[in-house]
This record gives structure tokens, C-alpha cells and sequence, in this order.
């Protein structure tokens, strides 16, 4: 299965009060045509931050991205105008994202007029509000008339107007109640049977994951932790702060059982801003020793298609993650 996505070395940096602080800190990933790669990991660890590097949204300090072979940050404007047709994104907020001066049937067909299409734009409205299984007579309403769910439907429409390969969808159903989050997933994943869409799934929700995604990539503090297939990485997490996201899911229990160090009980990550050395997870990792604080671990590839960026990787168990 050949990549869609290829991306090395990605460093994204921005200034604040004292300094830099690095948001993005050398990711590298790879995504196969038609597939689904989740990126999850806490608030504020770098992965809108990696979407928009992917999408051209924002240019990397350091490293490549390349989409169906372009190297989307050196290519000619005109060519990555062009390339802009194959990949797209779904915010997070179908409010916020949806211009509300605009019918439902105009901002469907915005990006059908900016790239110039050439056929019967109504018509072809028309059939985009039907793929995401809207009523054509959605067309004449405006957002602020529409639900949560109708209105990232619509956001869902226009992000595959012109037909992309790559959407890069940012928490895109974390604003909706939880009966239209699992209609709008149906949703992407009935595209992508159908079209051979290739995902980048931004998201904190590990059950959706779970059900999305065909890989994993767990983030810590701008960086890859661990990546694997999703139901080895489900089964089997090799990074301590894999296994404890995984035992921080809430799951129904008939009493009340003693439950492992879970990610809210040790406390908040250290600040990308703090001169550290060893590995970033130490300051809250369980299992940390010396070693880990004084030598940082490299992401490396484990048993299987899987890789993990800890010194114990292949013996580490926090509790019963």
C-alpha cells in the first residue's frame, strides 16, 4: 500500500514571553492511500498544530511534507494552488467554520467556484448534499437555522467538493451530543469506502479512534510517543503515557474496584518551555528511573508494525492499562 502522506522531521516553533516554544518537535509520519491515521494525545500537544503543517495551513521551521508525491512547502504557488483541490480540512466548530452570510448551497459550492469547476455547479450541490445524506432543500437555509450535526454535514460537503484524497479532520465531532458524533463518523467512514479517502483523525476520544482509524499516533508534547495499528496499540500499549490514557477511558464497573495511576491523578505536563534533558514524559511517568532523566528516548520500531519512544518500551506495564 503505497503513502498518501509523508511527513519527516517537522518542526513548528512560535515565540512567547522567555522564549520559543516548540509545539510541533520533529514528527514524522506516514499515511497510506485510503486509510485512517488517529493522532490523539492532551489538549495542547501539537496536533492541529501537525494537521495544519500537513495542509499548508502553516510552513514548518524544519523538516518536509509531502502529498501524492508534492513537497507541499517548496512547490510553486500555482502548483500548490492546484494541489489544494486534493487536500482539505474539517474544523472542529461547524459553527465557527461556516461563513453565516452564506446559504448552505453557497458555501457547498464556494470551493467548486474559487478552483473554477466546469460543470453544472447546482447540480453539483445538489449531489454533495445528497452524499452527506442532507436534503437538497437544506440548500436555502443559512447555518444558524441548521443543528450541530446538519451544519458539520455541511462542512463535510464542501471539504469533498472537488473530489480530495487527504482530509484532515481536527476533533471534528467533539462540539456535537453524542448520538449525531457517531452519525457524522458513519458518515466518514462511508465516504472513505466509497472514494478511498485518506484521513488524518485529530481527536481525544479514544472509543471513536478505536472505531475510525487503522493506525494510531500518540503525541506528547509535540512529539510521536508510540504508533501502531489501532487494535495492537488498543491491546497492548508499549509507552507508559499510552497505557495510562487508555486507563483514564471511563468504563462501567458493578463496584467500585482499586484502579492503576490513571493520566488526571499525576498531575499536568511539564512546559515545553522547561530546559529538560532525558525523556519528556519523566517528570509524570511512574516508571521513570535515572536513565530516563537524563537520556532522551528515540522513537524506534518494536515487534510488529509498531514503534515506541521509551527505553522500557518492551517491558513497561503501569498498573493494569
Amino acid at each position: 500500500m503505497t503513502d498518501l502522506v509523508v511527513a519527516e522531521g517537522l518542526v513548528k516553533r512560535y515565540p512567547v514571553r522567555g522564549g520559543t516554544v516548540a509545539a510541533v518537535d520533529g514528527v514524522g509520519l506516514r499515511i497510506p492511500r485510503g486509510t485512517t491515521l488517529a493522532l490523539v494525545g492532551e489538549s495542547g500537544c501539537g496536533k492541529s498544530t501537525t494537521g495544519r503543517l500537513l495542509l499548508a495551513l502553516e510552513r514548518p521551521d524544519e523538516g518536509t511534507v509531502e502529498v501524492s508525491g508534492h513537497a507541499v512547502h517548496s512547490i510553486a504557488k500555482r502548483e500548490l494552488r492546484q494541489l489544494r483541490r486534493s487536500m482539505q480540512p474539517v474544523f472542529q466548530d461547524p459553527y465557527d467554520s461556516l461563513n453565516g452570510r452564506m446559504t448552505v448551497g453557497q458555501i457547498v459550492a464556494e470551493p467548486l467556484r474559487v478552483h473554477r469547476f466546469s460543470g453544472d455547479i447546482g447540480a453539483r450541490v445538489r449531489e454533495l448534499l445528497d452524499a452527506v445524506t442532507l436534503s437538497p432543500a437544506l440548500a436555502e437555509r443559512y447555518p444558524h437555522e441548521l443543528s450541530g450535526g446538519q451544519r458539520q454535514r455541511v462542512a463535510i460537503a464542501r471539504a469533498i467538493a472537488l473530489d480530495p484524497e487527504f482530509l484532515v479532520c481536527d476533533e471534528p465531532v467533539s462540539a456535537l451530543d453524542v448520538s449525531v458524533q457517531a452519525q457524522v463518523v458513519n458518515l466518514l467512514r462511508r465516504l472513505q469506502d466509497e472514494r478511498g479517502i485518506t484521513y488524518l483523525f485529530i481527536s481525544h476520544d479514544l472509543a471513536l479512534v478505536r472505531y475510525l482509524a487503522h493506525r494510531v499516533a500518540v503525541m506528547y508534547l509535540g512529539r510521536i510517543v508510540e504508533e501502531g495499528d489501532t487494535e495492537e496499540l488498543f491491546a497492548d500499549p508499549r509507552h507508559p503515557y499510552t497505557q495510562l490514557l487508555l486507563a483514564a477511558v471511563p468504563r462501567p464497573r458493578v463496584r467500585e474496584q482499586a484502579r492503576p495511576d490513571t493520566i488526571r491523578q499525576i498531575g499536568e505536563p511539564t512546559g515545553a518551555l522547561a530546559q529538560r534533558t532525558g525523556c519528556a514524559f519523566a517528570p509524570r511517568c511512574p516508571l521513570a528511573t535515572d536513565r530516563c532523566r537524563t537520556e532522551d528516548p528515540a522513537l524506534r520500531p518494536l515487534s510488529g508494525n509498531r514503534a515506541a519512544a521509551c527505553h522500557y518500551a518492551e517491558t513497561a506495564q503501569v498498573g493494569a492499562a
